[in-house]
């Protein structure tokens, strides 16, 4: 069965870090580009970051640029997303997916379940 699973999320006070994984099974994930996706209550899901299989360039969100990295670990079939200085409006339900494409910037068709972080003191 094809699965992304992500973990990690909690509660952090502000400044604080976490590491968000989406481990994948059914399939070896770093044959494709992974993004991170986020969606806070009341707004549009919004893309975060992508690691691309191709070259392992990666993208970020102007938001998140300097705060977070995105990383594979192929031997764990994972990918991870440290989120460093974290701010309130970092607050979001944070989704990992694929488009089953090498590169990023494609439509993103399977996605985990979610995992909450929020952000507060």
């Amino acid at each position: 069965q094809v699965q992304l699973v992500e973990s990690g999320g909690g509660l952090v006070q502000p400044g604080g870090s976490l590491r968000l994984s989406c481990a994948a099974s059914g399939f070896t994930l770093d044959y494709y580009a992974i993004g991170w996706f986020r969606q806070a209550p009341g707004k549009e899901r919004e893309g975060v970051s992508c690691i691309s299989s191709s070259d392992g360039s990666t993208y970020y969100a102007d938001s998140v640029k300097g705060r977070f990295t995105i990383s594979r670990d192929n031997a764990k079939n994972t990918v991870y997303l440290q989120m460093n200085s974290l701010k309130p409006d970092d607050t979001a339900v944070y989704y990992c997916a694929t488009g089953w494409v090498r590169a990023c910037g494609n439509k993103y068709t399977t996605w985990g379940q979610g995992t909450q972080v929020t952000v507060s003191s």
